[in-house]
Formats: C-alpha cells, structure tokens, sequence
C-alpha cells in the first residue's frame, strides 16, 4: 500500500492504519529504536507506542514523508525511553556516537542541539554536499547508531576504513559548523 493510501486511512481513522504502517514500516521502526535501546522487549513496546502516538497526531499532521515522520517518532520515543534506562544502567553505544559528533558540535547537549532550527538546517545542507555513499554512512552511524562493524559490513568496506570516512566527515563537518558560526 502507497504512503498516501496508508495517511489516508489514519485520517478516515480506520484501525487498517496501524496494520498496514506496521506491515510497511515495522523492521524499519524496530531497527531504530533496537539500535538505540539494544533490549528487544523495551524495542517492541517502543514501536508500538510509535504506532499510537502516529494515529494520535494524524491528523491533524499530514506527513510529506511517511517514513520519515514514524522515524522521527520513534527515533524520539526510543531516547526517551534510553533516558529512563541510562538512569538504572550504562548502555555506552549512544554515547559513543554522541561523543563522536561532541567533536563537531560544540554543546555539552547534543542532542538537545538537533532542535535547534539552524543547526538541523547546516547538517541538512553539509549532507548535501556529501558524497551518496558518505552521507549513507554518516546516517547510519548517527541517525540509525549502527555499529562500525554493521556499517562495514553493509557497505562492504573494512572496520578500519569506515571509521577513517567517519572521522574526515566529522572533520569536514566541524569545519563547515565552523565557517557557518555554528561551532566555536
């Protein structure tokens, strides 16, 4: 089923809405939110509560993007959710990959920062500029928080090697932060 039959049917507030986001989008919302919490349970219920928390806010939103707009929600639910977890026990992967980007963003908050309308504007426009291949692994490691290993094996590359395209695009991307005002 195309996104705009699916956005239609939460608009009609027919049930067959959730069924056919999560029949479309389901692995998609569990990889992200697993990346993020790494527990299969607390990543089932976070795509559920994607799923309500989508059929709550269409309407009166009319996504563009379907998979973008149930990304975000579950990109956001899920570090909710990791805040609660963080509190009880460590889980380093985020914080690895928000350490990375520390290096480009000068901010003791990242991810507070990605709320920021210009900030989210620059890295919109420096992934622009990049490469296909680049801005693919630059997504998956800090959108999606894959591992270097699941980024090399995807993108058939070596460990070593990815990590080095990773370190030259956080250069590039401190510079660009730089010259733009951004970065202090």
């Amino acid at each position: 089923m195309e996104d705009e039959e699916i956005i239609n049917l939460y608009w009609k507030r027919q049930e067959k809405a959730i069924y056919e986001t999560d029949k479309k989008y389901g692995k998609y919302c569990k990889k992200i939110s697993f990346n993020i919490l790494q527990n299969e349970e607390e990543s089932k219920e976070c795509v559920n509560d994607t799923y309500l928390k989508t059929w709550n806010s269409i309407p009166p939103q009319r996504p563009n993007i379907l998979k973008a707009y149930i990304g975000k929600i579950t990109r956001n639910l899920a570090f909710n959710q990791y805040e609660k977890k963080k509190s009880k026990k460590r889980d380093y992967t985020l914080e690895i990959c928000l350490e990375e980007l520390n290096e480009c963003i000068s901010s003791n908050n990242v991810e507070k920062e990605f709320n920021n309308n210009e900030l989210v504007n620059a890295l919109n426009n420096f992934l622009s500029m990049l490469s296909q291949d680049k801005r693919k692994i630059f997504l998956e490691r800090y959108w999606y928080l894959y591992s270097i290993k699941e980024i090399s094996l995807k993108n058939e590359i070596s460990e070593n090697n990815t990590k080095t395209i990773l370190l030259r695009i956080r250069k590039q991307l401190k510079t660009y932060l730089k010259e733009g005002g951004l970065y202090e």
